[in-house]
């Protein structure tokens, strides 16, 4: 991350703006101050995956933090000024994640920003915040390690995240296990922090309810640089087991399971799956089987779920913008955004230090109820509280940057449509 490669970052913002379909500035050049905002009008940027082995969940995401920029702009923009919003593609790499977060923090100069959605890219970006006093909030990292870490003082509360952390995920997925009737169950995760955190606690809570991890001890972790994986799908789907836990990223996971599956292993066991492959995309890019129906049909799998008081309004909003309905983690990263602008409103200031202070006054409950961000702005505008309750879920933040939510549960049908079919509540 050299200072003589600010080139290749202008290439790529122009590129990522473009393959974004913005098309337009969302708000005017501001001055270039000091690190953590900009003293004459909001910045916040996005690090997200456009390309990459999250590429699939991640780009409708990217397009929510724009629509609401634009939403805020209309209705005012933030301390009378309109945001600009700077987009960068992570790449789902925390070497790219890094390179990206020094260029929101260091020359677009941002106070805030939406990402990442990788666990990995989080952990890499998130220093970068730290040091360089901007807020991150993310969307879709959901590795416990970062509960330890900002209970350990490491964020100095520059971090938060719109979607709990999988240590309540990954009891949602035991219980569903074992609901099912599954008592022997082999797991597969890809070897980085969302993944490893995940297999740790979902071996705990399903052993804890009576169920056997075959591979405990030796656990299956896949290498995501890799371009091959027949040796750690025949390891996970040995000895019969009557489920595999599959935690894992769309590109490599698809092939993973498709190796399974040609190798003959996975006819019988029940697939569960999370959030990491929750896109229409995904049982596409496993593929169809020779009867026409496509190889993950009756896999289930479990996903944040979204059900705060604005998630209708989001969904004809974004219907109406896209012409398709919501994706998983939408909502997530419309609030992570709407957080933003709320929180800089409230402390009258643009820097990633007054939204750090400010976060939590944004979804007190001791404030004005709203739903509308537009409105929670013109409430703050004018010196009152708010408890802002948004598209998601639960905003309320603890002293970690955690929110608790709840769970879909999900399963692939024979034509390859993904169907949610229930809901979980897992509770510590």
């Amino acid at each position: 991350m050299s200072s003589n490669s600010s080139p290749r970052w202008r290439r790529a913002l122009v590129l990522g703006v473009a393959a974004l379909g913005l098309g337009y500035m969302l708000g005017g050049c501001q001055n270039q101050t000091s690190p953590g905002g900009s003293a004459s009008g909001l910045r916040i940027g996005s690090l997200l995956p456009a390309t990459g082995d999250l590429a699939s969940v991640g780009q409708p995401m990217i397009n929510a933090v724009p629509l609401l920029v634009k939403t805020v702009n209309r209705c005012g923009g933030v301390n009378g000024a309109p945001v600009t919003l700077f987009a960068e593609d992570d790449q789902t790499d925390p070497r790219a994640g890094a390179e990206a977060m020094t260029k929101l923090a260091e020359v677009d100069r941002v106070a805030g920003v939406v990402g990442s959605f990788a666990s990995s890219v989080s952990s890499a970006a998130v220093g970068i915040a730290v040091r360089d006093h901007v807020m991150l909030i993310s969307p879709g990292s959901t590795s416990p390690v970062f509960t330890q870490e900002a209970a350990a003082g490491k964020f100095h509360g520059y971090w938060a995240r719109t979607v709990p952390p999988d240590t309540y995920q990954a009891l949602a997925l035991a219980d569903l296990a074992y609901q099912r009737g599954l008592r022997r169950v082999s797991t597969i995760v890809i070897n980085n922090d969302y993944g490893v955190g995940f297999e740790q606690a979902f071996t705990k809570d399903f052993t804890r309810l009576g169920g056997t991890i075959l591979d405990q001890s030796q656990p299956v972790r896949y290498d995501p640089k890799a371009t091959t994986f027949d040796t750690e799908a025949a390891e996970a789907f040995a000895n019969h087991p009557d489920g595999v836990a599959a935690i894992l990223y769309a590109e490599t996971g698809s092939l993973i399971l498709k190796s399974a599956y040609q190798q003959g292993l996975s006819k019988g066991v029940q697939i569960l799956l999370t959030d990491g492959v929750d896109s229409p995309d995904f049982p596409k890019q496993v593929g169809v089987a020779p009867n026409g129906s496509y190889i993950l049909a009756g896999a289930i799998g479990t996903v944040p779920a979204a059900h705060g008081k604005a998630l209708r309004a989001l969904a004809k909003l974004w219907q109406a913008t896209y012409h398709r309905p919501l994706s998983p983690y939408v909502p997530q990263a419309w609030d992570a955004a709407a957080l933003l602008v709320l929180a800089a409103q409230a402390a009258h200031a643009n820097t990633g230090e007054a939204i750090r202070t400010s976060l939590r006054q944004v979804t007190s409950p001791r404030g004005v109820q709203v739903t509308d961000v537009c409105q929670g702005l013109k409430l703050l505008a004018q010196g009152k509280k708010i408890k802002y309750e948004g598209a998601s879920g639960n905003l309320n933040l603890d002293k970690n940057g955690d929110v608790v939510g709840s769970y879909d549960i999900w399963r692939v049908q024979p034509n390859g449509r993904i169907v949610v079919i229930g809901r979980v509540d897992p509770h510590l």
